[in-house]
């Protein structure tokens, strides 16, 4: 294990079906191309020692001797391949009956051997015919001349706990796997020879997927390919890795001859999720499943034991107190530079659909429940206040209220633009809203006249008066009417602080506070590509190209945007992938660090990314004071701020381990 990450190799050899030599020697190859990438394991088919098909001729003694000498040359060739866990599907004789087993072998030894439970006997599958469902207490085998227990076993490896289960376990309606996953095992391998049919690919796909989910583990499958009898199945080989739910990668089908595909799982990430999610310790404890020593153990109950193989106590050493460096190794596996945005292009319409109608139902709800007939909401030419905006348009529109009950107020001040002033009217004419303009400045004039304040003086005085007299008016407006004040400001402003206290961070409601920027991008370009309305499209367009600002100071002598957020505070792909790994899986800044250099790699700079990292996590203390008293908002995803739901935070927390940590960060 490296930073945290286990790679996983999964691989299918051409087989020849009952000659073991032959598959020994395709499996060497396979075996040697995983060491080569580094993996600290390798998973292959049911029974690829032998092929699977080979029917009657498991009961064959010559078949079994050939089986055996074969193993012992795989077991001969790991001791040239040093910390490589692999695993091999092989028939094991043991108490007078055959087993299917997964075999585990490693640095000259033959670690364990996993029998399967379950024996399918149905349709297609006659496996009871030559093999025996596995005990239900541990015994032990002699393989290729060395004595093995046979039986479920977690295999500690590079500090990793490690399991497997065969094929038909995973169809299973209680799978090994949740057993297994619940004694501790962190990474689950399925060997497996699944025949095709049609629609099979899709479900097992899915299956896998979710079998890694429900598991909170990564899982990793290897299924039998071509060389396999076809006398009557065909089995093309499917391999795939996934982590808690995601599959993180998976073969090309229908292919000829040896197939590998590596990967990097995220081991860390697993741990806090375990450690985070209490149902999964309750459920552990509730089934009462333990881990056994060793197999010699006198408890009767559970029969799942430990092997330590490869336990490596630098793996746990003070990481933090070195300089960090990637020299000589480089994670192997995607990190997606999006991770709150879908880069299917279907998936992410139906995620916008979705999102949309959190936000729709929630502001619904609030409307009908404060018997709420309008409602108020500043308007800038901005995505934030867009958003909102065609979010309060839906819910009157699913309440049945007329859309004129929404009150658009357009407030130019210092900086206010013609163009984000001319976007943010046109779209409040194309939705058919109430519109109302009122200048701040006069106001905000009088305001440094009463406090002594030079306007001449473009400090924070200066911009937040201007924050705090729209907030003044709308709460003034709202009140008139007899309505509420809509918030706009996004996620990633909160987790940044930006946002003015008691300005444009109050409101009555918000609907954008679980919706980060980079998501507020591309939800207003999905209500753009869906409307009719030409001018609605139109300023929607603009609005999406305009430059992110609060418009708090004088424009340049063109007219255009002076004062660019993302210039002061550095850019929101970067935060909001910060701020997905702080919340969702509490990561620290060296595995963030890590993961960015490897998601933004060919578009920043390995100082500009250090730089905004530790931009981000200053801000995301000492602005929690901000996040302790937000109006209520909805959850959208599975990051959230929320002070009453997900993220309860001290607002006098110090930030000092963690930029001392970013300081090692070179």
């Amino acid at each position: 294990m490296k930073e945290g990450f286990f790679r996983v190799a999964a691989g299918a050899p051409k087989v020849t079906v009952a000659d073991p030599a032959a598959n020994a020697a395709n499996i060497s190859q396979l075996m040697r191309e995983a060491a080569g990438s580094c993996a600290d394991m390798l998973v292959l088919p049911e029974l690829c020692i032998t092929a699977y098909t080979c029917a009657d001729l498991f009961h064959n003694q010559s078949l079994l001797d050939s089986c055996n000498k074969a193993v012992a040359e795989l077991l001969a060739l790991s001791t040239e391949l040093p910390g490589l866990l692999t695993w091999i599907g092989v028939p094991v004789y043991a108490g007078n009956v055959l087993y299917n087993c997964a075999v585990a072998i490693c640095n000259g030894t033959i670690v364990a051997a996993v029998p399967k439970t379950y024996i399918p006997n149905y349709n297609e599958f006659y496996e009871a015919r030559w093999f025996a469902p596995a005990a239900e207490q541990p015994l032990t085998a002699t393989v290729a001349g060395s004595t093995v227990p046979v039986g479920a076993a977690i295999i500690c490896h590079k500090g990793v706990n490690v399991s497997a289960e065969i094929c038909e376990d995973l169809w299973a309606p209680v799978a090994p796997s949740m057993r297994l996953a619940m004694a501790g095992a962190e990474v689950m391998v399925n060997l497996s020879a699944s025949d095709d049919i049609i629609g099979k690919y899709d479900y097992l796909r899915s299956l896998v997927a979710q079998q890694s989910a429900r598991c909170l583990c990564a899982y990793a499958y290897a299924s039998a390919g071509f060389g396999e009898s076809s006398t009557d199945l065909v089995f093309d080989a499917k391999l795939f890795v996934a982590e808690n739910g995601r599959m993180l990668t998976a073969n090309k089908r229908w292919q000829h001859g040896n197939q590998l595909i590596v990967t990097d799982v995220d081991i860390e990430a697993i741990r806090r999720d375990r450690m985070h999610n209490g149902t999964f310790e309750n459920c552990r404890r509730h089934n009462g499943v333990a881990v056994k020593e060793s197999i010699s153990s006198d408890t009767a109950q559970p029969s799942v034991y430990a092997i330590p193989l490869i336990h490596s106590s630098e793996e746990f050493s003070a990481l933090h107190d070195k300089k960090f460096t990637t020299t000589g190794w480089q994670l192997m596996r995607d990190v997606d530079p999006h991770p709150f945005v879908p880069a299917n292009g279907e998936i992410l319409d139906e995620r916008c659909l979705e999102i949309t109608s959190i936000q729709t139902a929630a502001l619904a709800k609030r409307l009908e429940a404060t018997h709420c007939r309008s409602l108020t909401i500043g308007i800038s030419g901005g995505l934030d206040s867009t958003l909102a905006l065609l979010v309060a348009t839906r819910a009157f529109d699913l309440l049945g209220l007329d859309r004129r009950g929404i009150i658009g107020v357009t407030m130019p001040g210092f900086g206010t633009t013609k163009r984000t002033h001319s976007n943010a009217t046109l779209l409040m004419e194309a939705l058919g809203i109430s519109v109302r303009e009122v200048s701040i400045v006069p106001g905000v004039q009088q305001h440094f006249s009463d406090i002594g304040h030079d306007p001449e003086v473009h400090d924070v005085t200066y911009e937040n008066s201007q924050a705090r007299m729209r907030t003044m008016i709308l709460m003034d407006i709202a009140n008139e009417t007899g309505g509420m004040v809509l918030g706009t400001g996004d996620l990633s402003e909160l987790a940044l602080g930006w946002a003015t206290y008691n300005g444009d961070h109050m409101s009555m409601y918000g609907v954008n506070a679980g919706v980060p920027k980079t998501l507020v991008r591309y939800l207003t370009r999905w209500y753009a590509e869906r409307t009719d309305n030409a001018d609605e499209r139109r300023a929607l367009l603009d609005i999406i190209d305009t430059p992110i600002s609060p418009e708090l100071l004088p424009a340049r002598e063109d007219g255009t945007i002076d004062q660019r957020t993302e210039d002061l505070v550095g850019p929101y792909e970067l935060h909001d992938f910060f701020l997905y790994y702080v919340l969702r899986y509490g990561f620290s800044p060296r595995r963030i660090f890590l993961l960015a250099l490897k998601a933004f790699g060919d578009s920043y700079e390995r100082a500009t990314i250090l730089k905004w990292l530790r931009t981000f996590f200053r801000r995301f203390f000492t602005q929690q004071f901000k996040r302790s008293c937000l109006p209520d908002s909805p959850k959208v995803g599975s990051v959230c701020l929320s002070p009453r739901g997900d993220w309860r935070m001290p607002s006098d927390a110090s930030s000092e381990a963690w930029m001392r940590e970013i300081d090692l960060l070179q």
